[in-house]
């Protein structure tokens, strides 16, 4: 792939109008403002690539972007998040969302040759800004990568203390679990943990009579012999009688 700035385009001799009908016949497809490349939809490490011709030196990816080159396997976010510290400069550019923050941002961790921030500080920030629902999704997909570990989680978010969001993100922390597979399966453990009842085991196999494993759940109760289910159909709209439905059960 290859990636020119318009004023780049410009000295190669290409006039205003030249570069307009590029676009229109699809030989150059804009990135950013200003910014062109020539194929129509650039993997992510490309387009990012990219896009560092005109961020400043000192910001890195993070949040919905970062987590996406991690492979947390998240929504990815239609803009492209950078970080830079609180007080440098940073020209708004179309498409790209700055976070300026006061908290260090430690050393980059380089993902495919691009400037990230920590996994840990990835998780963190997303799990204390994000919506409450998909707290512990984002922890128990940090963990799944192998990016990060609970200690290393625990440790990011005693350095978040005092940053709107981060006791929801405390608590979201002691519970994160790889097992989970899938953004639905966490939201419903969440919803069974928020409303107090202990936490489930993940991914729980059912023996047969003879103790071979037959049967996997997406989640349940061992002792109890307790299995939970998610519906895609239900789409949990009603958390409390879910939860009502669960404590049922377990007694």
């Amino acid at each position: 792939m290859g990636s020119w700035r318009y004023s780049e385009l410009r000295a190669d001799g290409f006039s205003a109008n030249q570069i307009r009908d590029g676009v229109r016949d699809g030989l150059l497809h804009r990135v950013a403002p200003g910014l062109y490349t020539d194929l129509a939809s650039p993997p992510l490490a490309e387009k990012l690539r990219a896009l560092r011709s005109i961020l400043p030196t000192h910001a890195v990816f993070a949040f919905q972007t970062a987590a996406e080159l991690y492979g947390f396997g998240l929504p990815p976010s239609p803009e492209v998040h950078v970080m830079t510290p609180e007080g440098t400069p940073f020209a708004d550019i179309r498409g790209v969302k700055s976070h300026r923050v006061v908290l260090p941002i430690g050393d980059p961790v380089e993902v495919a040759g691009l400037p990230c921030v920590p996994p840990e500080r990835c998780a963190v920030d997303l799990a204390r800004t994000g919506p409450r629902i998909d707290t512990l999704a984002v922890i128990d997909a940090a963990l799944r990568t192998g990016c990060c570990t609970p200690d290393s989680l625990v440790a990011e978010v005693a350095r978040h203390d005092g940053l709107r969001g981060v006791r929801q993100a405390r608590l979201a922390v002691p519970h994160g679990d790889p097992r989970s597979e899938c953004l639905q399966e966490s939201q419903l453990r969440f919803i069974l943990i928020d409303g107090g009842l202990p936490p489930p085991e993940p991914q729980l196999w059912v023996p047969d009579e003879w103790g071979q494993p037959r049967y996997r759940l997406d989640m349940g109760y061992r002792e109890r012999k307790v299995g939970v289910e998610y519906d895609g159909r239900s789409q949990y709209h009603d958390a409390a009688a879910v939860v009502a439905t669960i404590r049922q059960a377990l007694r």
